[in-house]
């Protein structure tokens, strides 16, 4: 119903302190997980009915009885979401930082074409 709001509100919290957080964290690449899961999810939600473009919005907050359904599943459904977003973020970050040398400039860096062309 509304899973998609806690990957949501995590995704406008790393967005606005996106500038605090250090640039070695790639947090661009959380963020851009975070807003492809919350578009697909919102395009799901679309489909399925449950999200319409007039008000409550949420077809779960209609009803008075749906909405404590809607919470149980943002908490069940939408923070291990977030959760693995986080998870899989984390992981690119540390395969990045491992396995990738950092002295080594990256394949098509504007400085090796260069050297390659002669210019």
């Amino acid at each position: 119903m509304a899973c998609f709001a806690a990957p949501a509100a995590l995704g406008i919290v790393t967005f606005v302190f996106r500038k605090r957080i250090p640039e070695k964290w790639h947090v661009g690449w959380l963020n851009t997980l975070i807003l492809g899961a919350t578009v697909v999810l919102g395009i799901d939600h679309v489909a399925s009915g449950e999200l319409v473009p007039y008000p409550p919005f949420l077809t779960a907050m209609a009803n008075p009885a749906d909405t404590a359904v809607m919470i149980g599943e943002i908490v069940s459904v939408g923070i291990p979401m977030a959760i693995a977003l986080v998870a899989v973020w984390m992981a690119m970050v540390l395969v990045h930082e491992r396995l990738l040398p950092a002295s080594a400039p990256p394949a098509c860096s504007p400085a090796k074409v260069r050297r390659e062309n002669g210019s």
